[in-house]
């Protein structure tokens, strides 16, 4: 399961735009900014010259992260992302502020950790909602403005989407769901010239799980049996290939799902048997 529940970090400041920057004068929404892998695929446009959208319910940490971006190029937004209304007036005020809006990375996601017996109506409204309902909202509401940018759309899937997992049977269902969604977006808005791709990571660490969580690298060594590459993808891992799926240098791919995951989902689950 990919992380995305870690405090804003403070980094080197951004640079200002180059001609070189593949998004200098664009427009990107990121939901689920205030944290882990949105934080980083945030900093990542905004490096790349782009003006970015934060979305989250945590207005304090996004407003840190505006601050160190920059307020000339960033809006945060406080927003609920299982709300449709609130996903519309956010959308709103992204454009509104910017003019354009050519990118929209629906990270935002939660998974909880629960034995199929043990969930709760509750718990899977609270996933679904957050992790697939409001890829649903955000696409519906960047879609007149995608169109005339002829923009595209980023999802954040996981791992977790493409096979089962043990006590994540809610995640495994509504990452699953972003995986399909975005297969079948792409073919409904591939007419209008937008583009439509989810990443799959795997478990995504930044340096400040160390202290959140003890056992983090106890259980880097658990994934490490499964995984092609030894070690841990960091939100920048994650970002990087959400800026290239955004960018024209994938202009002609669509409907993908691109697994950053070291390599697990290319194994057959089997243990190691010599």
């Amino acid at each position: 399961m990919d992380s995305t529940d870690s405090a804003v970090s403070a980094t080197s400041a951004i640079p200002a735009v180059s001609a070189a920057q593949r998004f200098g004068g664009k427009t990107v929404v990121v939901t689920g900014a205030s944290s882990g892998i949105g934080v980083g695929i945030a900093r990542r446009f905004a490096r790349e010259g782009a003006n970015v959208v934060l979305a989250a319910r945590r207005k304090d940490r996004l407003d840190a992260l505006a601050a160190e971006l920059g307020a000339d190029r960033t809006l945060a937004v406080a927003t609920d992302v299982t709300s449709q209304d609130a996903v519309q007036a956010m959308t709103d005020a992204a454009v509104d502020r910017f003019g354009r809006l050519d990118v929209l990375v629906s990270n935002a996601g939660l998974g909880l950790g629960r034995d199929f017996e043990e969930t709760t109506l509750d718990d899977w409204r609270l996933v679904m909602g957050t992790d697939v309902d409001s890829c649903f909202f955000g696409a519906r509401a960047a879609l007149p403005h995608l169109k005339q940018t002829r923009g595209s759309i980023v999802q954040i899937a996981s791992a977790s989407g493409l096979g089962g997992d043990r006590m994540l049977t809610a995640y495994n269902a509504a990452k699953g769901a972003v995986v399909n969604f975005t297969r079948g977006l792409a073919f409904d808005l591939g007419r209008f010239g937008i583009r439509v791709n989810a990443v799959a990571p795997s478990l995504t660490l930044g340096e400040e799980h160390a202290a959140d969580h003890p056992d983090a690298w106890r259980l880097i060594e658990r994934f490490d049996e499964r995984r092609a590459l030894t070690g841990h993808s960091t939100p920048d891992d994650v970002a990087g290939s959400v800026a290239f799926l955004a960018s024209d240098d994938a202009r002609f791919i669509t409907g993908v799902i691109l697994p950053v995951d070291g390599g697990i989902t290319a194994g057959s689950g089997q243990p190691a048997l010599f």
